[in-house]
């Protein structure tokens, strides 16, 4: 793929990025939710939110960024409420007292997609330490995200799971978000750890498919933390508040459950399933 083509798809994801407003609510009273790409790039949010808002008059203005990136976000108080997937960063951001708790809101999986002609032969397992062991032996194209990202991170622990360290013309990192990332693995074509949420919603399929789904290890949890007010006094904790109860609320959960894409799920909630 070229470079100008590249610097498209990448510019693309910039505008993405922009923060997301609850469409038609006036923003005199509002808080600030910094969240992983997936929650935006599938459409949730845009679901679920006009119903919080509607209820509590409360606006949500949705910063979209990897999961590493959201949470310096809430470290440097630019949020009020942090919505991210990747548990020992969650649980770190706590300890270190930038979040008050971390509660579990829902869960899908990480898929492995690629090019229908599979260079590596990986099509049809469930084992994605051997499915990206056999990617790095064949040096076939690989779009990594690159950015920090809860699925950046689940990737890494990949790689170190199956000891490759991936590096070479085969490896190419986009330093961007799931959506760019899985517009230049489709242009490559190469192979790319996604979200199932977003591969759903994600309409450049090209020739990419799901090669690799059903491991224990592709698990994907979702957790929600209020940005510590103490360390951060200017937090709008009670509305803050307000959002995170409604979420692990039987009507957020209900919300979460009913939002699909040609009839498939792409989040399930499990905010009463203890230890999720």
């Amino acid at each position: 793929m070229d470079r100008s083509r590249i610097r498209r798809t990448i510019l693309a994801a910039a505008v993405a990025l922009l923060p997301f407003a609850t469409p038609g609510v006036a923003q005199e009273r509002f808080i600030t939710v910094a969240s992983t790409t997936s929650t935006v790039n599938s459409g949730l949010f845009e679901a679920i939110l006009p119903a919080f808002t509607e209820e509590t008059g409360i606006g949500v203005r949705v910063v979209s960024q990897g999961t590493g990136q959201a949470l310096e976000t809430g470290r440097r108080g630019d949020a009020d409420v942090v919505f991210v997937h990747s548990r020992p960063a969650e649980e770190q951001f706590v300890a270190e007292g930038y979040g008050v708790a971390r509660i579990p809101v829902m869960y899908n999986d990480f898929v492995v997609v690629g090019p229908q002609a599979d260079p590596a032969g990986i099509a049809g397992g469930s084992d994605s330490v051997a499915a990206l062991a056999a990617i790095a032996q064949a040096r076939a194209l690989f779009a990594s995200r690159g950015d920090d990202s809860g699925t950046h991170q689940a990737e890494k622990r990949l790689w170190e799971a199956a000891g490759v360290s991936p590096e070479g013309s085969w490896y190419r990192e986009t330093g961007s978000g799931m959506g760019t990332t899985l517009n230049i693995a489709a242009e490559m074509p190469a192979y790319a750890l996604t979200d199932r949420g977003t591969w759903l919603s994600f309409e450049n399929k090209a020739d990419l498919e799901i090669l690799v789904e059903g491991d224990r290890r592709l698990f994907n949890q979702y957790g929600v933390i209020l940005v510590s007010p103490e360390r951060h006094p200017h937090v709008k904790a009670d509305d803050a508040r307000a959002f995170i109860d409604w979420l692990v609320s039987p009507e957020g959960q209900g919300a979460i459950a009913g939002y699909t894409i040609g009839g498939e799920q792409l989040f399930f909630p499990n905010a009463d399933e203890p230890g999720a």
